[in-house]
């Protein structure tokens, strides 16, 4: 596994705004944090989440993206790219292969974040279908995609963008994960970039208490200490 020191850009890809923010918030917070830049690619605008009947539907894309704006500055990231794809339908083509790889090949980085193709049984609303849709389109990016100079030979021949090797990715929302990153002290940045999804958190009675209880479920199947909190990851070498 790469050292952090060696990390300069991270890249994540999820499906939903707020996805990032519950998978990897503390995560992506001590990443800013070391002096990271991290961008996220949110492949949907969330345009069939929420609560509030009386919010026009049509008016949800914005204020999905207001909010994960919002959170991302909580958490030190600047840089939130939507791709447009609706919320709901989300499947693994051709086109969303092309547009991920293009963020890999805008940004360059040297890991990137991305949700489980792979179902969780255990913890099922880990596993939207488009999150495992994301999830694959992802990885499909990662490799071949993104690193072979011949495909989707517009972003070359048209945009100018040389191909580019992720040599780490890491996958939230996995089954079976095999690192965990100690987030008890950036849990507060954490609750606040959710409650920046109003949207979406706002009826939820204590999130604070839910966030922390499976932050600390994670955090004792790393062997941490009481009191520790963290969050999970399956880390893959893709150099």
């Amino acid at each position: 596994m790469l050292d952090d020191t060696q990390i300069e850009r991270i890249l994540v890809v999820t499906a939903h705004p707020d996805d990032v923010d519950f998978g990897a918030g503390g995560t992506i917070a001590a990443a800013t944090a070391a002096g990271i830049t991290v961008t996220y690619c949110i492949i949907t605008d969330g345009d069939a989440g929420g609560s509030d009947h009386d919010v026009p539907r049509s008016e949800i894309p914005g204020i999905r993206r207001s909010e994960q704006r919002a959170a991302g500055e909580i958490l030190g990231v600047h840089d939130v790219r939507f791709l447009g794809y609706t919320d709901g339908e989300l499947t693994v083509t051709h086109d969303l292969r092309r547009d991920i790889s293009r963020a890999i090949r805008q940004v360059r980085p040297q890991r990137m974040l991305i949700q489980s193709p792979d179902r969780n049984w255990n913890r099922i609303y880990a596993s939207h279908p488009d999150h495992l849709a994301a999830g694959e389109a992802a990885i499909f990016a990662v490799y071949p995609d993104a690193r072979n100079p011949f495909a989707h030979p517009t972003l070359l021949q048209d945009e100018g963008l040389a191909d580019w090797a992720v040599p780490e990715v890491w996958v939230f929302g996995t089954p079976t994960p095999n690192h965990y990153v100690d987030a008890t002290e950036h849990f507060d940045r954490k609750v606040a970039a959710l409650e920046a999804h109003a949207s979406q958190t706002a009826h939820m009675e204590d999130l604070p208490g839910r966030i922390r209880e499976w932050m600390t479920m994670q955090a004792a199947e790393a062997g941490l200490a009481e009191g520790r909190l963290a969050e999970a990851f399956m880390v893959i070498d893709t150099a």
